[in-house]
């Protein structure tokens, strides 16, 4: 495919499509991330504490990981145009609950809630990898996710004039109802603009399994496997939070929650079993198989790149703050401003990523940006107050360019795993990423900034091992039709 035959216009089809569902994802991250550039105004008029606000920012990651395994069993389910409708417009309640709020507790408890927006993202994936055929999968799926994220770097830019333009005092509810009354207006927008599927596949058989079917009783005893990770970022949250430096948990409350924890993986895993068990008691005919190898090193591998990325955003301010505020009298609003540059990047390396995917295949691409990658953050360990400011952000952009690529890389991977449980695929490597990112960020309270950034070049090394056992995906699909009859559909 040429760069000539991807098209962004005109608004029918499949492009519109696409450019519907990539304004899902954007406005659902400015809800997600609307709070971080108001924390300051918000911490000084309700009067929270540093620990306080450290509390809220990870609550804001919590709910999304178990919040991605469900939406994405769901947009199975239920489809896409119902299910980012509906989220779209739930999760403006509890924005505007967070725009309202009045002191830390009220603004945690919408926080956390608001944390299951940032499932949105694979509800979209799911829709584009209907619609678009394999040989545009790494391309179309790079800029849904590419343009969609930057909806935190338009937060981080935008809303802080808002709060000023609506006044002082209460500038910062203001801007944030205004994001969570743009989520309700486009949920009713995208319902109505929006179908399941094109027209040649809507009459495919709808998934109705409660939870992912597996092939092979291999699979599933790894699938099980593979769901500890998320859990186990989960528990140890939850430690986290019942720590004395920030004691939100008591510790017979915390003792509470990992016992609930414990308690929904048992159920999940059981529920797997169950669900499996009849199936894979007889033979399974061999256009139905896939390797759920397959999804577990894509899951490891976004968890290495976005969950590295959303800890690295949330320390690089800071780190560019005490690196060269001694020697080059950097501000506090300069070094925010010089970090965004990790995450703006994004617009154009992801979607780049997700084409060359298409080009030269995925498992090259994902292999050569993981060595990018590695060399990226082993550069950035090096930074220190001798560097200049230029050729520090240089090193940034470096890194940034390749992780995100590697990001598009693995979602031009997930749609062709199985057509059918595209969104359950998407939720699991999904939230691997708010896995990671949980895991990365205690880990930093470990480290110092080099040590922390050499941790990472080593993970991204790792990561180009991985990718050699992953499988090129096929060009088609097979597909159940509604009178029974099996359909070979190519996706070139």
């Amino acid at each position: 495919m040429s760069i000539a035959s991807f098209k962004l216009l005109p608004m029918r089809g499949k492009t519109k499509i696409l450019h519907m569902s990539w304004m899902a994802f954007f406005i659902s991250f400015v809800i997600w991330f609307n709070h971080a550039p108001l924390m300051m105004l918000i911490q000084r008029e309700l009067g929270i504490s540093d620990g306080e606000v450290e509390i809220i920012l990870l609550l804001n990651v919590a709910l999304t990981i178990p919040a991605r395994v469900i939406i994405g069993m769901v947009v199975d389910r239920f489809g896409a145009r119902i299910s980012y409708s509906v989220l779209l417009a739930v999760c403006s309640v509890p924005c505007f609950m967070f725009a309202l709020a009045e002191n830390f507790a009220e603004l945690a408890w919408a926080r956390f809630l608001l944390g299951f927006i940032g499932a949105g993202f694979v509800v979209g994936v799911r829709i584009i990898g209907d619609w678009f055929p394999s040989s545009q999968m790494g391309t179309a799926e790079g800029i849904y996710a590419g343009w969609g994220n930057f909806g935190s770097a338009f937060a981080a830019i935008v809303l802080p004039g808002l709060a000023f333009y609506f006044g002082a005092e209460n500038g910062w509810r203001y801007a944030i109802a205004l994001t969570g009354l743009t989520a309700l207006v486009y949920s009713v927008i995208y319902y109505r603009n929006v179908e399941n599927l094109p027209v040649e596949l809507a009459g495919l058989k709808s998934k109705r399994a409660s939870t992912m079917e597996v092939t092979s009783i291999e699979d599933l005893f790894l699938y099980i496997l593979s769901l500890l990770p998320l859990y186990a970022a989960l528990s140890l949250l939850t430690w986290k939070l019942s720590s004395p430096a920030s004691p939100i948990l008591s510790p017979g409350w915390a003792i509470v929650m990992h016992l609930f924890i414990l308690a929904v993986f048992l159920v999940h895993a059981w529920q797997l079993v169950q669900t499996n068990a009849e199936r894979l008691s007889r033979p399974i005919p061999s256009i139905h198989h896939y390797r759920y190898r397959q999804v577990f090193i894509l899951a490891i591998a976004y968890l290495i790149t976005f969950g590295s990325k959303l800890a690295v955003l949330s320390m690089l301010p800071i780190f560019f703050f005490n690196t060269f505020n001694g020697t080059q009298d950097l501000s506090m609003l300069d070094a925010g401003l010089l970090a965004s540059s990790f995450v703006i990047t994004n617009v154009i390396a992801r979607p780049a990523g997700g084409w060359l995917s298409d080009q030269i295949g995925r498992k090259l691409s994902l292999a050569l940006f993981s060595v990018g990658l590695t060399g990226g953050y082993l550069l950035m360990a090096l930074i220190t107050p001798q560097w200049s400011i230029a050729s520090a952000v240089l090193a940034t952009l470096i890194c940034a360019v390749f992780m995100q690529a590697a990001e598009g890389a693995i979602f031009a991977f997930v749609p062709l795993v199985r057509r059918a449980i595209t969104g359950e695929v998407a939720g699991i490597v999904g939230a691997y990423g708010n896995a990671g990112a949980i895991i990365f960020l205690i880990l930093l309270t470990f480290l110092s900034p080099a040590g922390f950034f050499l941790l990472l070049g080593g993970c991204s090394l790792s990561l180009v091992g991985l990718v050699r056992y992953l499988d090129e995906p096929r060009n088609f699909i097979t597909e159940i039709m509604p009178d029974g009859s099996i359909v070979k559909i190519e996706l070139e």
